[in-house]
């Protein structure tokens, strides 16, 4: 059987996995925080072929020659580029400038980050986020809240109906990670850290490293619209060119198979 059948399958396997991909960026492309994805590929293994001598057999010490057997998808990981910052002019609505993430507690005590900065009181009184996992740092907003102020540097400042000025409600902290992309998405702009990610580090907005915070701006996603586009093209040429190979394989196997004597 020719190999080429073969090779060009794996290409059209890789192109599918690329192209789905890019079609999961293309329908995040106005989902704020979103982080678009990334697929690298890389070569399967080779197979040594040794030539046959002019005497008709294959010398045990000749040099063999490598060919390749096509190609695999290595890794499908996270962009954390940052996108665009824009005005909601919402209180709730905060975006991170620069490095880190919102750490919030999932259903079972455990932690997950997000960049999606939409917050909201939960059911609880406690600062959280739009699908209601509540903030690590367990801000408690009052009922009765007329004015929140949350500064650049994380506090949490209110001032209710029964309070003449801003009193100071809480302080938000954000998580940074050695390698963002060790981390694992779990869907609603949830990510949870995994060994490859390293040793989570908390801190205060502005120091070691981490981003400052935007009381009314959300950050929009990373992905760039032009360029999914470019992307998709080029996936979807590669795919037709592999298909060709295997057409033009099974042509030639047609070939092999009518000769007559």
């Amino acid at each position: 059987m020719i190999d080429s059948i073969y090779i060009g399958a794996t290409g059209m396997q890789a192109q599918q996995l690329n192209v789905d991909v890019i079609a999961n960026n293309l329908a995040n492309v106005n989902t704020t925080g979103f982080k678009k994805n990334r697929v690298s590929f890389e070569d399967t293994f080779y197979q040594a072929i040794h030539q046959p001598s002019n005497l008709g057999y294959t010398s045990p010490a000749s040099t063999p020659i490598a060919i390749g057997m096509g190609t695999l998808v290595s890794s499908n990981s996270k962009s954390f580029t940052q996108g665009d910052i824009k005005a909601t002019e919402s209180p709730y609505d905060v975006a991170i400038r620069g490095n880190g993430l919102f750490e919030v507690l999932l259903p079972d005590g455990s932690s997950a980050y997000t960049r999606h900065g939409a917050l909201k009181v939960t059911q609880d009184g406690l600062l959280g986020t739009n699908h209601g996992y509540e903030l690590k740092q367990q801000v408690q907003i009052p009922a009765d809240i007329l004015e929140l102020v949350i500064d650049s540097q994380g506090k949490v400042l209110g001032r209710s109906s029964s309070e003449n000025k801003l009193v100071e409600l809480g302080q938000i902290e954000l998580s940074s990670l050695p390698n963002l992309e060790g981390l694992q998405a779990l869907g609603e702009n949830l990510f949870i850290a995994t060994e490859k990610a390293g040793q989570v580090q908390n801190g205060r907005p502005g120091e070691d490293g981490l981003g400052l915070l935007s009381q009314g701006y959300l950050e929009s996603s990373n992905v760039k619209l032009a360029e999914e586009m470019v992307n998709l093209v080029l996936a979807q040429r590669a795919y037709e060119l592999n298909a060709k190979i295997i057409q033009a394989s099974d042509e030639m196997l047609s070939i092999s198979n009518n000769l007559r004597r």
